[in-house]
């Protein structure tokens, strides 16, 4: 073990030389543990450089200060989801099933990133202070309202969605109900019990909601016309 301490800094050094982009996104990845754990005040940089395999001053390096590195996580959060959201290929499909599709989605993609969930939870509280000054997420969060306008365009044409059928809207009944799954699990399934959250009281909620979204906009939707 004598002289393992002397050689650290070394071996650091010499992993920035060789892939200084797996150091970032290793830095990236740790960083959004802490602050979803614990927010932007709470996230404590020194415990990231501890976690991590570069120091505080390569963190400092690469992202200015902690807000920079803070700024960072929340776009880079942002872009994966909005990246499952973009790979969707829904234009081939009729509105109705388009729609049933990317609703399926959002839930989806809510449920498996519960640290994205976090994240905006501790932004709301700051007052999307950090999402203001980002020059990427508005076009990140634009793509999801694109596919909507094409599925409300064509299904209006077609006469399968209703006249008033609004894609922000739409956009907002999905995140709403999906968010809300994630973000008070805990209180609701203490006061209520954690049946909605077994695999099938999932798979049930997630049909609710596509039932909720194609029953606002659907002209003569049956929930019980697809499992």
């Amino acid at each position: 073990m004598e002289g393992s301490a002397e050689s650290q800094p070394q071996e650091r050094r010499t992993s920035w030389k060789k892939d200084p982009k797996a150091v970032r996104e290793n830095i990236l990845t740790i960083a959004t543990e802490e602050f979803a754990a614990h927010g932007l005040s709470g996230a404590n940089i020194n415990e990231i450089a501890r976690r991590t395999s570069t120091s505080k001053r390569m963190i400092y390096y690469y992202f200015g200060d902690k807000e920079g590195l803070y700024q960072h996580v929340l776009e880079g959060i942002y872009s994966s989801l909005r990246d499952t959201e973009k790979a969707l290929n829904v234009a081939d499909l009729e509105p109705v099933a388009a729609l049933r599709k990317l609703t399926e989605a959002t839930f989806d993609s809510h449920t498996n990133n519960p640290n994205f969930i976090r994240l905006v939870m501790i932004e709301n509280i700051h007052n999307a202070e950090y999402v203001k000054k980002s020059a990427i997420i508005p076009n990140l969060n634009k793509t999801i309202i694109d596919k909507l306008t094409d599925v409300c365009l064509r299904g209006k044409a077609s006469g399968v969605l209703r006249e008033d059928a609004d894609p922000l809207e739409l956009h907002w009944m999905t995140s709403s109900a999906s968010f809300y799954n994630v973000s008070n699990r805990a209180t609701f399934s203490s006061s209520f019990g954690g049946r909605l959250y077994t695999k099938s009281g999932q798979k049930r909620l997630r049909k609710r909601v596509v039932d909720m979204v194609l029953g606002a906009v659907v002209i003569g939707y049956d929930p019980d016309s697809v499992p």
